[in-house]
């Protein structure tokens, strides 16, 4: 019998255990911020080691620079989870590419969906790191 399961009314019965998702995580929303422990963020960059404010510059004029602090990971992310805001917004070609260049894929989308998709992929344990841009 697999470890963890259980003889019930003659039948094998399972028990599934999830692992839980490492490091920080966005637990909710809070005046136009991202609730992670006990702190609220309205910018936030976010790796499996930490959470940090973000004041991030207007999306058409974000850089690689702006970025830094989502990439002072080892290894390397294998994506930016980048949410820009309420809404939608292409983030500029030139950072994509460069960024691309370095192996460094890049997923755009509102900053509430980054949010919900932090928590699913680091549950997954995938080793990425998150850029997402207030709320507001």
């Amino acid at each position: 019998m697999p470890s963890g399961s259980r003889r019930a009314s003659g039948r094998n019965r399972v028990k599934i255990e999830r692992r839980s998702a490492e490091g920080p995580l966005v637990s909710g929303f809070s005046g136009g911020g991202f609730r992670v422990d006990e702190n609220v963020y309205h910018g936030l960059i976010i790796t499996p080691e930490r959470a940090d404010g973000w004041s991030p510059p207007p999306i058409a004029e974000l850089t690689e620079a702006a970025l830094a602090p989502a990439f002072a990971l080892s290894p390397q992310p294998e994506f930016l989870l980048l949410g820009t805001g309420a809404r939608l917004v292409r983030p500029p070609l030139q950072l994509v590419k460069a960024l691309e260049a370095r192996g460094i894929g890049v997923e755009a989308m509102d900053s509430r969906a980054a949010a919900r998709a932090w928590g699913v992929l680091r549950a997954e344990l995938r080793w990425v790191a998150g850029a997402l841009y207030p709320l507001v």
